[in-house]
């Protein structure tokens, strides 16, 4: 119980500091599913991603893949954690990642995963990763696209931010078997970044 409220209170705290330095705009939160257990897939455009995913979508419980150098300050290490977050080491193949996320999904959690797995320079959709595909596959978990947008490279205060939630991708249009391929892993992975492009384009509201 102590851990609920404590959790509920650091939520609150960091929801108040977002929508206070930013002009935050959620769109779509129709689409996001009642029961919990799906994953939210975004475009990747700053360190405050996470949290105004977090914020807009409104999950009680969410856990959100952060690379590993994130975790060496303790501090910032420990709130992060607290937050939901757990480390990948990047470019490592790292496999327990996927067994992590699942696992995560499993309990009840809701999934942030950036699939891009970097942010991007220009503001442009990159074009993703297959690892997406592999733990919406092996999960069985619906996703919701999901594109945080504003003008220019870089946020500050007061600055108008849309963060859109598309309509949730079913289970039946992920599934590719126990032997799947390269090929059918890249082919959810299309579907997934095919769909946040549209939201960025404002054409899957």
């Amino acid at each position: 119980m102590k851990q609920s409220i404590f959790f509920k209170c650091l939520y609150g705290f960091v929801k108040g500091i977002y929508y206070g330095f930013y002009h935050v705009k959620a769109e779509g939160k129709e689409n996001l599913p009642k029961e919990p257990g799906f994953i939210i897939a975004s475009n990747h455009r700053t360190f405050a991603d996470p949290p105004l995913i977090a914020a807009t979508s409104m999950c009680a419980k969410f856990s959100f893949i952060a690379k590993e150098e994130l975790f060496h300050n303790k501090f910032f290490g420990w709130l992060i954690r607290k937050l939901g977050a757990f480390p990948v080491v990047r470019g490592s193949g790292d496999m327990k990642v996927i067994s992590d996320s699942v696992e995560r999904l499993r309990e009840g959690r809701n999934l942030v995963i950036f699939p891009e797995g970097t942010r991007s320079k220009d503001g442009k959709l990159g074009r993703g990763k297959t690892g997406v595909a592999l733990i919406a596959a092996k999960s069985g978990a619906m996703v919701v696209p999901a594109a945080v947008i504003f003008e220019g490279k870089k946020l500050h205060f007061r600055k108008k931010v849309i963060v859109r939630y598309g309509k949730p991708i079913p289970p039946t249009d992920i599934e590719i078997g126990d032997n799947f391929d390269t090929r059918q892993l890249k082919g959810v992975k299309q579907k997934i970044m095919g769909d946040i492009q549209a939201l960025l384009e404002d054409k899957n509201g």
